[in-house]
């Protein structure tokens, strides 16, 4: 039986186990795109993204049988690509950093504000980096991903609850780097 687009992940995981190649292909085209962006903002160099997610789609369909579907897939999905990025990470001696270009910055007509702005968002950017490692994951996974904490929960191996009090610790900081 061929799914459609609109089929859930446990219909096209049970698609593909009975071998629906196309079941495989719509995962991949569905949590593709945003487990890349996660990769980056995370510090992965945008040469090894590609790879990173291949092994992680990889390594998902070899041991889907662990999942269980207590979270979503695509939670399973960002642990995976989260633990092969520390594996890199800890192989490839840290993470690298990507300047922002002069096209990623707000063009502010008042250059006093523009350097209001500027300080403040170097606050901020200081004070995230400064955050607890728990703490800064689930910023990044709530803000720049848009992710639910049940979501969030799954991909770092905690709770919900938990995650949700470490983003609110984490708005708390960045709020106070802010002022």
């Amino acid at each position: 039986m061929a799914m459609t687009a609109l089929a859930e992940d446990p219909q096209l995981i049970a698609a593909w186990r009975d071998g629906d190649q196309a079941a495989a292909t719509m995962l991949v085209h569905r949590h593709g795109r945003l487990l890349g962006r996660y990769l980056l903002s995370r510090g992965a160099p945008p040469s090894d993204v590609e790879d990173l997610l291949q092994e992680t789609f990889f390594r998902a369909f070899q041991h889907v049988e662990s999942w269980r579907g207590e979270g979503t897939f695509r939670g399973w999905l960002f642990r995976i690509a989260g633990n092969l990025l520390k594996d890199s990470h800890r192989r490839g001696g840290g993470r690298h950093f990507v300047e922002l270009s002069d096209s990623d910055r707000i063009d502010l007509a008042d250059p006093e504000s523009g350097l209001a702005a500027d300080e403040t968002a170097d606050r901020i950017q200081a004070e995230l980096a400064r955050l607890p490692r728990l703490q800064r994951e689930v910023f990044c996974l709530r803000v720049e991903q848009g992710l639910g904490y049940a979501d969030i929960a799954t991909a770092l191996d905690t709770t919900p609850g938990a995650a949700r009090v470490h983003y609110h610790h984490a708005v708390r900081r960045l709020k106070e780097a802010a002022s």
